[in-house]
């Protein structure tokens, strides 16, 4: 089938085989050109590894230090007369790459919130790896089964105390215009935090140290934003915000557990913004990545996900060197996004942009052109035109 890209809202309902192995590559690619990361991790387990900075991950411990990855994520296969999600594609294409340059890369397609798939991940590293030396965890879900409750729990967008109103972008439609959310109430507070927060964490590193799956030394890591006050009431004071703040919490408790029982570590690594399938639902945020975008390319300082996951691995994590970290205790890659020369031309900005004068103030094509490599769309090289086997089985 000719397939094309289908935009509905923030996502694309479609995803090209072809262009999605494409991008793959190119992440493969730039890590490659970026040398060896000698210290870099060997046995590797990521949680949400699909798409996104977990992909970004497992593409710098597969191809910067020469890891064994094990992936595990929930994606949809191909249906007849419908593609799979790109993250089904991704993994096809990782998966490949790894084996073609002698790595071992082995994937389990389910729900990582819930026992059984814990105990298949279990199950796979005792019969192939024997232990992990990194655990990265990098889910981005909208709702959560709970395996010892059975509640299910689904995550909002919202900040919390009082409506909150800014502008926002149809990234599809190039309007700009002002939105407001409703506040959050206990239950929409306490739901997000047990979708995105910390205890599905918590509850993977205590089945790994329970059935001795942690090398010595065994590093984990997860994956959160702050970002710039023009975001704090939708992010960092919303929902999100205060799902992160637990997801801090579990990092210092997991941290203590690794330390004495392997002499790990555990860390929260926060991010650039990027666009990413989960940044582009929250309200407000595109239009800022579309200005960020544009000045960091200005300043010679953008990166997309495999930059930057290749930088938190090469800079901090496998450095050699202790990673450096802020006064809470967390590595900082959202250094260059974050300096003040670039919020405040971001600052200088934000009130200017209308719908008309978008294009020139802001980097929506380039918004734009990320999202749709996002779904295997705009590759070079590519011809779009032909037809293309959607049902591509998973090695």
């Amino acid at each position: 089938m000719i397939i094309k890209p289908k935009v509905r809202g923030f996502v694309c309902v479609t995803a090209h085989p072809t262009g999605c192995a494409a991008h793959v590559q190119q992440q493969i690619d730039h890590v490659k050109s970026k040398g060896p990361i000698v210290h870099g991790p060997k046995k590797v387990l990521v949680i949400g590894a699909s798409t996104g900075f977990g992909l970004g991950s497992r593409i710098a411990a597969a191809f910067g230090s020469g890891a064994g990855t094990l992936g595990v994520f929930f994606e949809r296969p191909s249906e007849e007369g419908r593609p799979a999600t790109p993250g089904w594609y991704n993994t096809i294409a990782f998966t490949h790459a790894a084996r073609a340059a002698g790595l071992y890369a082995q994937n389990i397609n389910g729900d990582a919130f819930s026992d059984e798939i814990k105990r298949q991940v279990i199950e796979t590293i005792k019969r192939d790896l024997g232990q992990v030396d990194l655990v990265v965890y990098s889910l981005a879900s909208p709702r959560r089964q709970h395996p010892r409750t059975g509640a299910v729990h689904k995550s909002t967008l919202q900040p919390i105390g009082a409506p909150y109103t800014n502008k926002t972008v149809d990234t599809d439609k190039g309007v700009v215009s002002d939105v407001t959310i409703p506040p959050a109430d206990e239950a929409g507070i306490a739901d997000t935090v047990a979708v995105m927060g910390g205890e599905d964490w918590e509850m993977w590193m205590q089945a790994l140290l329970d059935a001795k799956l942690l090398a010595p030394g065994a590093t984990a890591v997860s994956y959160s934003y702050i970002g710039p006050s023009h975001t704090w009431p939708i992010y960092k004071d919303g929902t999100i915000g205060r799902a992160k703040v637990d997801l801090e919490r579990a990092a210092k408790a997991i941290n203590a557990k690794l330390k004495q029982a392997v002499g790990g570590r555990a860390f929260i690594s926060v991010n650039k913004a990027l666009v990413t399938q989960a940044s582009s639902a929250i309200p407000v945020v595109p239009l800022y990545i579309s200005i960020l975008y544009k000045v960091m390319k200005a300043k010679g300082l953008h990166e997309a996900t495999a930059e930057q996951m290749q930088r938190l691995f090469a800079t901090q994590l496998y450095s050699g060197a202790a990673p450096k970290l802020d006064g809470e205790g967390r590595i900082r890659v959202d250094d260059w996004e974050m300096r003040d020369d670039v919020q405040a031309e971001v600052a200088r900005i934000w009130p200017q942009v209308t719908t008309e004068n978008l294009a020139q103030l802001t980097d929506i094509a380039g918004y734009r052109t990320e999202f749709l490599k996002m779904f295997g769309f705009g590759l070079p090289g590519i011809n779009y035109e032909t037809e293309v086997e959607p049902h591509v089985p998973m090695p």
